[in-house]
């Protein structure tokens, strides 16, 4: 997911690593801190597959600043990545929080809404966090109270977000 942030952030407008960094960390950061040990290879990784440019420019106060433009091979590969999610893309919500920060440059609203679709699919399912066998519990069959906040939490978000999907599914004229 870190590739799709630096495709994402850099479709929008170029930026210096720092700035960079400073984007992805607070659309990620939450769930792990982006270290410039990670990052950097990372905009190595994609400036060597032609995805990415670099331009050194002075900085402002001493040391040149080294920033960053998406080029046309990486603004159709964000769009592929974006049309085209893994099934974990779809199924972990950190991941899909990635995903869904970008999807506006998804520019076809069909595609936009498959995507969705795929989400609206897996929140349908039946799941738990807690099984007995085969069997997905619902919180109010545990006698643990912190468990049975986890589910009570975990229906509370997901009702709120297939809310959410049908919504924009019906403005994308995709109506479920």
């Amino acid at each position: 997911m870190l590739e799709l942030s630096i495709l994402g952030f850099l479709y929008d407008s170029p930026l210096h690593g720092y700035e960079l960094r400073k984007r992805i960390t607070a659309l990620t950061g939450h769930v792990k801190p982006v270290a410039e040990s990670t990052l950097y290879p990372a905009i190595k990784r994609l400036e060597k597959a032609g995805l990415l440019a670099r331009e050194t420019q002075p900085g402002s106060t001493a040391a040149p600043r080294h920033v960053l433009t998406l080029t046309g091979a990486g603004r159709t590969e964000l769009r592929r990545r974006l049309a085209e999610p893994a099934r974990g893309d779809i199924t972990d919500e950190n991941r899909w929080f990635v995903l869904l920060a970008f999807l506006r440059h998804l520019p076809d609203p069909s595609a936009q809404a498959e995507v969705l679709l795929r989400r609206l699919a897996f929140l349908e399912e039946p799941a738990s966090f807690f099984y007995a066998g085969d069997r997905p519990l619902r919180a109010e069959e545990l006698d643990d109270p912190f468990r049975r906040g986890i589910l009570t939490i975990a229906r509370a978000t997901s009702e709120t977000e297939l809310r959410w999907l049908r919504a924009t599914l019906g403005s994308l004229g995709r109506h479920v």
